[in-house]
C-alpha cells in the first residue's frame, strides 16, 4: 500500500487522489482506496469534475443555472463521513472543465499525484490517456508515468489500469495545495475549488518561497467559496468578512448552548418529578401491600385462636375420658396386685415343695472372678446393669450385676430367678447362681454373644449365613413355644428383641433376660389369651401395639417382637420402619433388594416364605396373628431342613 503523505517543506504534499461522482461506481473506488491505498490519520484528495454542457447532467441542477454551493456538498457529503469514521483526513477538490479525462490528467501532473482511484465507468477514457504516455492529451501534456490508475466496480473489482515506471516529484511550490480538510475527530470542513476557462490564459500561483507554476493551455485559480460566490478576484477573503462570519458562528454557538442547557434542565426537572412519582407509587404500593399482609395475619391469628380452641376442648374431654380410664385401671391394678401376690405365693411354695434351688454366691467370689469388676472383664452392659466376663469353678461365666439405682430392678431380679431357677430347655440361657445380697446373677457364657452384635457385625466379625439364620429362627420360636406352654401358668416373655438372644460358640441361640416375664393365667392363656397390666413394658419398635395401647396382654404379644426380630434376622436392618420396607420389597416382586447384602447366595423363594410369615406375625391386631405351634414353627422347622439338607451345608 502506497503512502498518501509526504511532508514537503511547511505543509503535507498528498499524493493519493479519488476521482468521485454521483455515479454508483465512485463509493466502491473510495472504500477500496481506503481500505488498500491508505493508513489511518493519511490524507487524501477527493475530486470532482464539473463540466461546461447546455442540457442538465448531474453536474447541472435541473433549472439550467449552476449548482448550487449545497448541491456540490451533497457530492461530497456520503465520503466525507466514511473517511471521518476510518480517520481519514479528505480534501476535498472542485475541477471545472469540458473534458473529465483532460481535467483529471492535468490535476494528477500539477499535483504530482503517485495514486488514482476511479470509478469503473471512467475506465475506458483514462486508458486511452494513461496507457499511452507517449500520445499528447487535449491540452498538449504527456500522460504520466509517475502515476498508478486503478479503476473500481461493483463489488470491489479491481483494474489496474496503469503502474507508475517512475517515483512523483513533489510539486514545484513546497506550500501544500490545501490544508483544509477534515478527520474522525473534528466537525470543521474546508473546501478547495479548481476553475478552468476555455480561453488560454496564465496563472501563477505564489507558494511561501516565491515558486510558480503555469498552465499553457487553461488558467486554474484555487479560490475560497466565499471568494468564488461573490465574484472576488482575491484568492482569500477579507478579514472583516471572516470576523462577522465567526461572530455569528459565535452567536449562534452560544444560542444553540443556551438551547442545550434550557433543553437539559427541563430534562433533569421532568426526571425529578417522574422519580417523585415513581417513588409516591412505590410507597402507595408498599403501604396497599403492608395492609394485605396485615389483613392476611389478623385472618391468620383468628384461624389460629379457633384450632386453639376447639384443641382446648377436645383435651378437656380427652382429660374426662383419661380420668374415666385411670379410675378402671387402679381398679383393676388393686385386683391384679392381689392375684399376683396370691399366684407368687402358690409359685414360691410350689419352688419350695419341687426342691429346686440355686447356687449361691459371696461377693468376693464374685469380686475375685471379676477381679474386682475391672473394666477389663466387662463384656457388655444392659438396661439394668453391666455383663462381666469371669471364672466361677473353673469355669468361664457372664456375671450380670444389677445397678442399684434401677427402679423396679429388685423385682425384675427376683423374677429371672425364679423364671430360670426352675426351668431348663436348651434354647434358654442357663443359670448358674446368684448373689441375691448384691444382685449378681451368674449365667453360663456365650462366646458369641448377642444376635446384635452378630447382626451389625460388631469388631467386625464375619456375617451369619443365611443356614444359620434359619436355624437360629426355629430355635428361638421352639424355646418361645416352651415359655408360653410352662407350667402351672404360661410366661409372656414381654422383651424379645436381637440383644436378648445369646450364641454360643457354635451360633446355636438362646434367650435370655427374662426379668420382664408374665405369667398369664390359664383361664385366658387359650384362644382369648388377654390379660389386663398397669403398664405396657418392653422395647419401643418391639412393642406389641395392641398391648402398648390398652395394656391387654397375652401371649401372641410375644408374636409381634418374633416377627420384627426376624424380619432383623434376614435383612440386617435396624428395627424402625422394617415392616414398610419388606411388604413393599415384596409387591414389587424384588425382595432380594431388602436382603442382608452380606450374604451373597440367599435362596430368594424360601426367604420370601419367610419375611411373608414374619409379617404376618406383625399384624397390628393379635386376632390377625397366625398360631405360634400350629403355623409359624412348623414353617420355621421347614426351612430349617432345608437350610440343612443343602449340598453346601
Amino acid at each position: 500500500m502506497s503512502n498518501s503523505n509526504h511532508n514537503s517543506g511547511e505543509g503535507i504534499y498528498i499524493t493519493t487522489a479519488i476521482a468521485v461522482d454521483k455515479d454508483k461506481n465512485s463509493p466502491h473506488a473510495v472504500r477500496w482506496a481506503v481500505d488498500n491505498q491508505l493508513k489511518k490519520n493519511a490524507s487524501v484528495f477527493l475530486v470532482h469534475v464539473q463540466t461546461h454542457v447546455s442540457h442538465p447532467t448531474d453536474d447541472v441542477s435541473k433549472d439550467g443555472r449552476a449548482p448550487t454551493e449545497a448541491e456540490m456538498q451533497q457530492i461530497f457529503l456520503p465520503y466525507r463521513g466514511f473517511c471521518a469514521r476510518k480517520g481519514i483526513r479528505g480534501t476535498e477538490i472542485v475541477v471545472t472543465d469540458t473534458d473529465v479525462t483532460n481535467a483529471l490528467v492535468d490535476f494528477v501532473v500539477r499535483n504530482s499525484i503517485s495514486t488514482l482511484v476511479v470509478g469503473g465507468s471512467n475506465r475506458s477514457a483514462l486508458t486511452r490517456a494513461f496507457r499511452n504516455p507517449d500520445v499528447p492529451t487535449c491540452l498538449g501534456k504527456i500522460a504520466p508515468d509517475f502515476c498508478s490508475v486503478h479503476a473500481v466496480s461493483k463489488g470491489g473489482r479491481v483494474q489496474n489500469i496503469k503502474t507508475a515506471t517512475r517515483a512523483a516529484r513533489p510539486p514545484t511550490s513546497s506550500k501544500p495545495l490545501s490544508q483544509s480538510g477534515y478527520s474522525s475527530d473534528s466537525s470543521s470542513f474546508s473546501q478547495s475549488s479548481w476553475k478552468s476557462g476555455s480561453e488560454k490564459t496564465s496563472f501563477d500561483k505564489s507558494s511561501s518561497d516565491g515558486s510558480s507554476y503555469t498552465n499553457k493551455s487553461n488558467d486554474f485559480n484555487m479560490m475560497h467559496p466565499l471568494d468564488r460566490h461573490s465574484g472576488s478576484k482575491s484568492p482569500f477573503p477579507p478579514s472583516e468578512e471572516i470576523e462577522n462570519e465567526m461572530k455569528r458562528l459565535k452567536q449562534e454557538l452560544k444560542q444553540t448552548m443556551e438551547m442545550y442547557n434550557s433543553a437539559y434542565n427541563e430534562s433533569m426537572t421532568a426526571k425529578q418529578k417522574v422519580r417523585e412519582i415513581d417513588e409516591w407509587k412505590s410507597t402507595e404500593t408498599r403501604m396497599i401491600a403492608q395492609k394485605k399482609r396485615s389483613e392476611e395475619d389478623a385472618l391468620v391469628l383468628m384461624e389460629m385462636e379457633k384450632r386453639k380452641c376447639r384443641a382446648a376442648m377436645e383435651a378437656a374431654q380427652k382429660a374426662h375420658r383419661l380420668a374415666e380410664l385411670e379410675t378402671q385401671k387402679r381398679i383393676t391394678a388393686e385386683r391384679l396386685a392381689a392375684y399376683e401376690a396370691e399366684e407368687m405365693k402358690k409359685a414360691m411354695d410350689a419352688l419350695t415343695r419341687s426342691g429346686v434351688r440355686y447356687r449361691t454366691y459371696t461377693i468376693e467370689e464374685i469380686e475375685e472372678a471379676t477381679n474386682r469388676f475391672s473394666e477389663s472383664a466387662k463384656i457388655g452392659e444392659g438396661g439394668y446393669g453391666p455383663v462381666f466376663k469371669g471364672y466361677l469353678d473353673h469355669t468361664a461365666v457372664a456375671i450380670k450385676v444389677l445397678k442399684p439405682d434401677i427402679a423396679q430392678g429388685k423385682e425384675q431380679f427376683q423374677k429371672e430367678i425364679e423364671v430360670l431357677s426352675c426351668m431348663r430347655h436348651p434354647n434358654m440361657v442357663l443359670l448358674l447362681g446368684a448373689c441375691p445380697e448384691y444382685g449378681c446373677l451368674v449365667y453360663e457364657y456365650m462366646e458369641n454373644g448377642s444376635l446384635e452384635d452378630r447382626l451389625f457385625r460388631k469388631h467386625n466379625t464375619p456375617p451369619i449365613s443365611w443356614r444359620t439364620r434359619f436355624k437360629i429362627a426355629a430355635e428361638i420360636a421352639t424355646a418361645l413355644l416352651f415359655l408360653h406352654q410352662s407350667k402351672p401358668e404360661p410366661l409372656v416373655h414381654r422383651d424379645l428383641k436381637p440383644a436378648n438372644i445369646l450364641l454360643d460358640r457354635n451360633y446355636v441361640s438362646k434367650i435370655s433376660d427374662v426379668g420382664l416375664a408374665r405369667m398369664v393365667p390359664p383361664s385366658v392363656a387359650d384362644s382369648v389369651t388377654q390379660y389386663h397390666m398397669t403398664a405396657a413394658a418392653g422395647t419401643f419398635c418391639y412393642i406389641d401395639p395392641e398391648y402398648q395401647q390398652t395394656g391387654m396382654l397375652g401371649t401372641k404379644s410375644d408374636l409381634y417382637s418374633l416377627g420384627v426380630m426376624l424380619l432383623q434376622l434376614i435383612t440386617g436392618k435396624p428395627p424402625m420402619g422394617i415392616t414398610g420396607q419388606v411388604s413393599s420389597a415384596i409387591e414389587k416382586g424384588d425382595i432380594s433388594q431388602v436382603l442382608d447384602p452380606s450374604v451373597p447366595d440367599w435362596p430368594v423363594k424360601e426367604a420370601t416364605a419367610f419375611a411373608n410369615l414374619c409379617l404376618q406375625c406383625c399384624e397390628l391386631r393379635r386376632k390377625d396373628r397366625p398360631d405360634l405351634a400350629k403355623v409359624i414353627l412348623p414353617e420355621l422347622d421347614r426351612l430349617r431342613e432345608f437350610a440343612c439338607s443343602d449340598d453346601e451345608y
